[in-house]
């Protein structure tokens, strides 16, 4: 039903996996268990006049609502309500923990929970709490270096607890943004992002938040200034170049790219070189190697660390027996709040957080590529009207325009983009990236528990490489391509990939992305007149799988395919075997699929494929088009009429109208063409 326009991303809820300690969970009852007797007696310790009890509690509800079934329970007995109070608690380590379990609240119950923490105003106490940290912060500058020191790491690390909360809940609720504009927000967390160079964690949360909450507001443009855009350059061009300062100059330059409505016409070119260009850095490192470099690095490491350990116990035994019976045995245990959840970058070894910060930082990279070629370019009137700002020349004028390269603009602008675009190799380097990831770093990560989800990780970049692929070759002229044949080129390894895995149809993310990148190449080849490098037999094993397959996308997309080589081969002579082929399989499809959106891709396909040539003309008579359209005609009218205003878009609505209405067409099309050929 004409060309498929690529979704934009969205960040998706992050799944939480990490537990409190064993000792905290233990102690305070949380093991799992069906009914919510652990729920209702760490709310009531929540009121506990000792600080170290309430803290404990805490910890445990932090543990506890990962059980998706006590969250009903938890709603019931108002937790966030109990919880919400001690975000203002006068301990420092209560509000961190307090924090820590509203966080992973929001991140386990979704969309339903984040918008009830919103109606229960979670949203007064954590903006206090945000704002007293950020003047904590400044206060405490003035303390003396030791016990700055301290106070600095606690309020930063409940800011951090804070952020995380704020970002799952703006993800999940409109009303929460519109709080965070009304309550000038931005302000304060650009404050936490200024710190950046001391605490990169916390710069990352703040930068995944302002990428959520920047992303279609334009409310929130009125209030970016000046200094707020300092800020965000000053992070995005940081010179560290250590892995995780790649995802936060990631991260940033999402933020800026959804800022691009206030940024003047004559800066535009400097602003958006300074984005692609980091992406584009981002995307030239090898994940699979770097991955193997820290696994080798973590394994020397401990290694080292054991073999250190060993010399000192062999040559100070006895004093270090000694030195362990005088030491004090502390009253409590403490609990290490930042295991409460498995963040994107988890507190765990540096070299495990090394490698998966690239990771992410080049999953969100083809992210943005892709938000940035379904962006819809302003028109001229529009950018006229926004370089009458000041302020933001002011800044455009800064360091940003000595980013130095070429232009580099969004991939809809002009043609001189698309020719920095390939100046810049960025279609090669996500080519590159659609390949399989290093088998040797699979192997590593396989062998090791720790390692293990940075697999699905380095298939997530993959999948997302095949989705930004199909961006840059509906968007871009064949020669910014390499020309027809890296075309051809392309179209065999995306075979390659497809058919190197004889049991891809169980893959449903990469079967989706792969038939998407698929459906662009080839629609762009028959629209240039390249031959296409598919085989009938390569096309029908792709079909038959893709068909059978659960995701919706998957069956659009290959019907998709199968219409534009249909088309190609009805063009063409000798072919009529095979088109006989695809019409028996589109006209299954068109009758029997149980969505409509398949069924009416299906019928466009069979409108493509036999819409012209003398192969196509005998086999549509010989496959009996023309009878079983007709008798299909009414039933696909009375499915529009009963289901579509239920299950379907309008956006679907309006497409499954046209489909109706060329498939009355077509019908009188066949009529004429079975009657010359009859006769």
């Amino acid at each position: 039903m004409g060309k498929s326009r690529t979704k934009r991303f969205k960040r998706p809820q992050f799944s939480p996996t990490g537990d409190c300690q064993a000792e905290a969970a233990a102690a305070n009852g949380t093991e799992p268990e069906e009914d919510d007797g652990p729920a209702a007696e760490l709310l009531e310790k929540l009121q506990h006049p000792s600080a170290e009890v309430r803290e404990c509690a805490c910890a445990g509800l932090a543990r506890l609502v990962q059980q998706r079934p006590v969250l009903p329970g938890l709603a019931r007995r108002d937790a966030v309500r109990r919880l919400g109070p001690l975000l203002l608690d006068p301990s420092l380590a209560v509000r961190e923990t307090a924090a820590g379990a509203l966080r992973n609240l929001s991140a386990c119950g979704g969309f339903e929970v984040c918008d009830d923490m919103v109606t229960k105003d979670i949203m007064t106490p954590l903006v206090a709490l945000l704002k007293e940290c950020s003047t904590g912060l400044d206060s405490n500058e003035m303390s003396p270096q030791k016990k700055k020191d301290q106070n600095r790491n606690s309020i930063e690390n409940i800011a951090n607890e804070a952020i995380n909360v704020l970002w799952n809940i703006c993800e999940c609720s409109s009303r929460a943004v519109s709080i965070f504009n009304k309550e000038g927000c931005l302000e304060i967390v650009l404050k936490y992002l200024s710190r950046f160079s001391t605490n990169v964690d916390l710069a990352i949360s703040v930068a995944y938040c302002l990428q959520t909450v920047t992303e279609d507001n334009p409310e929130l443009l009125k209030s970016v200034s000046t200094p707020a855009l300092h800020v965000l350059e000053s992070a995005m061009l940081s010179p560290v170049n250590s892995m995780e300062y790649f995802l936060l100059k990631t991260l940033v330059a999402g933020t800026i790219w959804n800022l691009k409505d206030i940024i003047p016409s004559k800066s535009q070119a400097e602003v958006i070189n300074a984005i692609l260009k980091i992406l584009s850095e981002v995307l030239e490192m090898d994940a699979g190697e770097t991955v193997i470099q820290m696994k080798e690095a973590e394994t020397q490491r401990i290694k080292t660390t054991a073999e250190t350990e060993d010399t000192l116990q062999n040559a100070n035994g006895d004093d270090l027996m000694e030195d362990d019976e005088m030491e004090e045995i502390p009253h409590r245990r403490k609990v290490r709040r930042k295991t409460f959840i498995s963040d994107l970058l988890p507190p765990t070894d540096k070299e495990l957080r090394e490698a998966i910060a690239l990771l992410t930082a080049q999953q969100t990279a083809l992210e943005i590529i892709v938000n940035m070629c379904c962006s819809e370019d302003p028109t001229d009137d529009e950018w006229e009207e926004l370089s009458s700002s000041d302020e933001s020349d002011a800044f455009m004028e800064s360091s940003l325009s000595e980013c130095g390269g070429q232009l580099l603009s969004p991939l809809c602008l002009s043609h001189e983009v698309h020719t920095a675009l390939t100046h810049h190799l960025l279609p090669k380097k996500i080519f590159d990236k659609t390949a399989f990831p290093n088998s040797i770093a699979v192997d590593v990560c396989s062998r090791n528990p720790t390692w293990k989800p940075l697999i699905r990780k380095m298939n997530t970049v993959q999948c997302r490489a095949l989705v930004c692929l199909q961006s840059l070759v509906s968007l871009l002229d064949v020669d910014h391509l390499g020309g027809p044949a890296a075309l051809q080129t392309l179209a065999q390894h995306l075979s390659q990939l497809l058919f190197s895995q004889p049991d891809f149809a169980k893959h449903i993310d990469f079967l989706e992305a792969i038939s998407s990148a698929l459906r662009a190449l080839l629609q762009t080849m028959a629209s240039k007149n390249i031959p296409q490098c598919m085989t009938p037999d390569q096309l029908m094993t792709l079909c038959n799988a893709g068909v059978h397959s659960s995701n919706v996308g998957v069956r659009v997309n290959v019907v998709s395919i199968l219409g534009i080589t249909g088309s190609v081969l009805a063009k063409e002579d000798g072919t009529l075997d095979t088109l006989k082929t695809i019409g028996y399989f589109l006209l299954e499809v068109a009758t029997k699929d149980p969505c409509l959106v398949v069924a009416g891709e299906a019928l466009d396909a069979l409108f493509d494929v036999f819409a012209d040539g003398k192969e196509a003309e005998m086999a549509s008579v010989q496959i009996k088009l023309l009878s079983t359209l007709k008798e299909f005609q009414p039933v696909f009218k009375m499915k529009i009429r009963k289901e579509g205003r239920t299950k379907y878009s309008p956006d679907q609505l309006c497409v499954l109208d046209n489909v109706k209405m060329n498939l009355r067409r077509f019908i009188a099309y066949q009529e004429i063409v079975e009657k010359r050929l009859t006769t």
